[in-house]
C-alpha cells in the first residue's frame, strides 16, 4: 500500500520500521519538528525522523496541519492510507478524509479505556492487570473511532518504560497484520459509556506523598519511570525513585524504618531499589547509601 506515516517518539519507530520491512511504499513520514534537548538545548530530531532518514523516507515536520498549504501537501501524496502512532498533532478533517482508506491509529490501551495522551501511565497508576494495543479508524473525536484490531498483554510489575517498549512492538506487528486483513475487517464501534480518559502527565503528580498506601506509591514509581520520575526530598535534595518494592512493615508515614531506606507509608512501606540524584546517573540504592548513609528515624520531606 501507499502509506503516509505519522509519529514522533520512540514508541512509533517499530511501526514505521515494520511497515517498511513489509514492503509497503512509505510516501512520507510526518513527525513533530526538532525540539531543544540536552544540556546544550540543541535542536534534536524526533526518533521517527531519525529512523525515516536512515531508511531514505521523505520527512515532513509541519508545526501544524491546519493551514490550507499543509492540507494540500498532504492530499497531493495520494495515499491509500495513513498510519498514525503517537504523532502529537491534531489531524483536521480534510487530512482524515484524504487517504482512500482513511487514517489508522496505533493506540496504547484497550479502548475505550484510557483515551488520550498518557494511556500507559494511567493504566499503571490505576492498577490495571491487563492493557494492550487497539488499532482504531480515526475520526474527529479524541480516540473515539471504531476499532479494527486488539492485542492484550499483562501489566505485571512493569514500568512505563518497559510497557512502552513492549506495546510498541506489539502495535507494529498488529498494524502490519491489520493492513493485510483490512478488506475483511469489520470496524467495531466503541462504547462511549465505558470510556475513561488518560490526560497528559503533569510533573506535579510525580512527588511522592507517603500518606498514601504503599501499593499506590509503588504503582506511581513504575508509572513515572523513566520519565518524569517519581521523587522524594532527602536533605533538601530531590531524588527520583525509579524502582521500588513493597515492604511488610509500618511506621509513621514518610519516616525511614531502617538503614536500607525503607520508608513508611499510610499503609505498609516501600523500599527504593533504583534512584537518581539530580544531574547524576541512575544507581542502586545500596550504592547510594554506601556514600550517603540514611539512618532509621529520618523524616523525609
Amino acid at each position: 500500500m501507499r502509506i503516509i506515516f505519522m509519529g514522533t517518539p520512540a514508541f512509533a519507530v517499530p511501526t514505521l520500521a515494520a511497515l517498511a520491512d513489509a514492503g509497503h511504499t512509505l510516501l512520507a513520514a510526518y513527525t513533530q519538528p526538532p525540539r531543544p534537548a540536552g544540556r546544550g538545548k540543541k535542536l534534536q530530531p524526533s526518533p521517527v525522523q531519525i529512523e525515516a532518514e536512515v531508511r531514505g523516507i521523505d520527512v515532513r515536520c509541519p508545526a501544524s496541519l491546519k493551514s490550507a498549504a499543509a492540507k494540500a501537501e498532504f492530499v497531493a501524496l495520494d495515499a491509500d492510507i495513513a498510519v498514525v502512532a503517537a504523532y502529537g498533532l491534531i489531524l483536521p478533517q480534510a487530512v482524515l478524509d484524504a487517504p482512500r482508506h482513511g487514517c489508522l491509529n496505533v493506540h496504547a490501551s484497550l479502548l475505550p479505556h484510557w483515551r488520550g495522551a498518557a494511556p500507559i501511565q494511567r493504566s499503571i497508576l490505576a492498577g490495571d492487570a491487563v492493557t494492550g494495543i487497539t488499532i482504531m479508524q480515526m475520526e474527529a473525536g479524541l480516540d473515539t473511532g471504531p476499532m479494527l484490531a486488539v492485542a492484550r498483554t499483562a501489566v505485571d510489575n512493569k514500568t512505563a518504560g518497559d510497557l512502552t517498549a513492549e506495546l510498541a512492538e506489539i502495535g507494529a506487528q498488529l498494524m502490519v497484520g491489520t493492513l493485510i486483513d483490512l478488506p475483511s475487517l469489520h470496524p467495531v464501534p466503541q462504547d462511549d459509556a465505558a470510556a475513561s480518559y488518560a490526560p497528559k502527565i503533569d510533573k506535579a503528580e510525580a512527588q511522592i506523598d507517603f500518606a498514601q498506601d504503599a501499593a499506590v506509591i509503588e504503582r506511581q514509581i513504575r508509572a513515572f519511570a523513566p520519565f518524569p520520575g517519581a521523587w522524594l526530598a532527602l536533605d533538601g535534595e530531590r531524588v527520583k525513585v525509579l524502582k521500588a518494592e513493597i515492604a511488610d512493615c509500618a511506621g509513621t508515614p514518610g519516616t525511614t524504618l531502617d538503614d536500607a531506606l525503607t520508608i513508611a507509608c499510610g499503609s505498609g512501606a516501600v523500599r527504593p531499589l533504583r534512584i537518581q540524584r539530580a544531574g547524576k546517573p541512575v544507581m542502586d540504592t545500596g550504592d547510594f547509601l554506601r556514600g550517603k548513609p540514611v539512618a532509621a528515624g529520618v523524616r523525609l520531606e
